[in-house]
């Protein structure tokens, strides 16, 4: 049986005008097919994650594509069995993506690499992989080779690559790749900015990969990180083992499930001395009453996602 609930991410650079008409128009129809989730529109364009029925998100999708630039938008879609968001925002953002980099022109991208001709680029001599996600995303898994900027936010990436830019030669080849592409197309402008001019990108990022590329050929090691109910993916896009700490967002396995600092809904080991008795008690009313909902087979406002950032 095909799961209800049609979940679509998509992402597009492009150069839009009136960004408070265009968030009003979309909420508009977001709001009318009952459709939730996320969308951030900036000047650079528009980037989120939306679930709905496949009318709803038929007539959402119809909408962004007549926007300027996002007729031909690529659009990542799975289904799931229960709806992965609980409201629907679009905000208006600087930067649909933050880097903090106001120079930098999101449409002067590196070069495309198919996910079926990644392990050839990877594998050939002098290539530099770089893995331009967050920390604890890396921490979940990565390609083989890869080098991690241990960055906790997308905006300490160019600080980090100006700091190591020496260490890569003078004329380097640099591979970088991202959950869904992204990031991706704004590091590797930064880069071709910065003078590097071959730079390539995992087109579709990590999803793409994982869903198009055959386990027994993989060169990706572990869970992907997702922002959505799932947490982590594994190879044909499967769910991982993975859960999110309601206190601090981040995912947690069954190693910090066994650490005794670790209370569901409450903390883990990551942020358990970060947090204050009063805010671990107000977390544990808001678990109490997460399960209090599910159990009525309702819906609870509280779960919130990190931003991919």
């Amino acid at each position: 049986m095909i799961p209800p609930v049609r979940v679509a991410a998509l992402y597009q650079f492009t150069r839009f005008g009136d960004c408070p008409a265009i968030q009003k128009r979309l909420t508009a129809v977001c709001k009318a097919q009952g459709v939730k989730g996320t969308l951030l529109i900036a000047r650079e364009g528009i980037n989120g994650t939306i679930a709905g029925t496949d009318t709803g998100i038929g007539a959402v999708l119809e909408s962004i594509r007549q926007l300027p630039g996002c007729a031909g938008i690529e659009i990542k879609e799975s289904r799931a069995a229960a709806m992965p968001f609980h409201r629907m925002k679009v905000r208006l953002k600087r930067e649909i993506v933050t880097m903090g980099e106001p120079d930098v022109d999101p449409l002067d991208t590196g070069h495309y690499v198919a996910p079926q001709d990644w392990n050839a680029l990877i594998a050939e001599p002098g290539t530099i992989l770089i893995d331009t996600r967050n920390d604890y995303e890396v921490a979940l898994g990565t390609f083989t080779g890869a080098t991690d900027p241990h960055t906790r936010s997308f905006s300490e990436f160019p600080d980090w690559f100006r700091a190591h830019r020496d260490e890569l030669g003078a004329a380097p080849k640099v591979a970088m790749f991202c959950t869904g592409g992204i990031r991706c197309e704004k590091s590797t402008a930064f880069l071709k900015a910065e003078g590097i001019e071959q730079v390539y990108h995992l087109k579709g990022g990590i999803l793409a990969y994982l869903e198009q590329v055959p386990a027994e050929e993989s060169r990706w090691q572990g869970d992907c990180f997702v922002f959505d109910e799932r947490v982590t993916v594994k190879h044909g896009l499967t769910p991982g083992e993975y859960e999110l700490c309601r206190a601090c967002r981040m995912p947690v396995g069954a190693a910090e499930k066994a650490s005794h600092l670790y209370q569901a809904g409450v903390s883990c080991p990551a942020c358990h001395a970060a947090r204050t008795e009063a805010q671990r008690a107000r977390y544990a009313e808001r678990h109490r009453q997460e399960q209090l909902a599910a159990a009525r087979g309702e819906a609870h406002v509280g779960a919130v996602f990190p931003d991919a950032d």
